[in-house]
């Protein structure tokens, strides 16, 4: 008990100071920065404005009513984390839910981690703990890595060693913007799941994009089933000559099964796949039958 109420005190003590006109701090080289940048402190919801870089757009109202009742009974637990921009104003990085809800609950303060960056490493922080500690949707993700590209510049490997994830996992989530629009929303309404996508994404026409995805929804297909009817489409794109070309086969009539036979002294077992393709069988009982055979071979 004593610990948490010396937390609170600390945090309405550097409040305070970062009220104090005289104690403005704006980069880790001013004076006291060291007692704000990175600690807990108490921030009134109206001096925080919401990032313009958060990658999260949809909101579930259900969902935030519910941690708003936890933090009227409980606080909020985990601290949102801001940027200082002036004067008593700050820019959130991450956090938006337990803003939002905090608002909704009615509070007046919320604890939050205060960091001194430039818009750049904003939005890095941002991105990064958001793919990280939210539940994003594939498109939200994917979306957050692909404005790491453009915007930052980061690479692909480097990504993977911000966010921890493999390169593959990155590059699976890039893929899905490649999908038709539609399909993307469907993704990020939860109508289909990333797995559908993927399976998708291999076709490069929109419109029959669109066309599977309708099936998709309207069946009620599961992954396996989508991979199957991707698969069915692209086969129905090869050409008359290539779908010909599987069934070549032919009989070996028994004339020329009897032909062997006789030639070889021995029953010739002949067979030919769907390909055309196929084996012809001389058994022997000895090496002298072994080299029999051998010397009508060479004649």
């Amino acid at each position: 008990m004593t610990k948490a109420i010396k937390k609170q005190a600390l945090g309405r003590g550097l409040s305070a100071l970062l009220k104090d006109p005289e104690n403005d701090i704006k980069s880790v080289e001013d004076k006291n920065a060291d007692k704000v940048v990175g600690n807990i402190i108490e921030l009134e919801l109206d001096a925080i404005e919401i990032n313009p870089f958060q990658p999260r757009t949809n909101f579930n109202e259900e969902a935030l009513k519910e941690l708003s009742t936890s933090i009227k009974e409980l606080g909020v637990i985990q601290p949102i984390t801001v940027r200082k921009l002036d004067y008593n104003k700050y820019q959130l990085i991450s956090g938006e839910r337990r803003l939002r809800a905090s608002k909704l609950a009615g509070l007046e303060t919320v604890p939050a981690y205060i960091r001194i960056a430039n818009d750049n490493e904003s939005l890095v922080m941002a991105l990064v703990e958001n793919i990280q500690r939210h539940d994003l949707d594939p498109i939200e993700i994917a979306l957050s890595y692909q404005r790491l590209i453009d915007e930052i510049q980061l690479t692909q490997e480097q990504m993977s060693d911000r966010v921890g994830k493999k390169r593959s996992t990155i590059a699976n989530y890039l893929r899905l913007l490649k999908l038709d629009p539609i399909i993307q929303t469907g993704i990020r309404d939860g109508f289909i799941s990333m797995g559908h996508g993927r399976a998708i994404i291999n076709i490069e026409d929109h419109d029959a994009q669109a066309d599977i995805y309708q099936k998709i929804v309207s069946k009620n297909l599961s992954v396996r089933e989508t991979e199957a009817l991707v698969k069915s489409y692209q086969d129905s794109l090869k050409p008359a000559s290539e779908k010909a070309s599987k069934n070549t086969s032919f009989e070996v009539e028994d004339t020329q099964k009897k032909a062997f036979t006789n030639f070889f002294g021995a029953k010739v077992d002949v067979k030919v796949d769907a390909k055309g393709k196929g084996k012809i069988t001389i058994p022997f009982h000895s090496e002298e039958d072994f080299n029999r055979i051998i010397k009508l071979i060479n004649g």
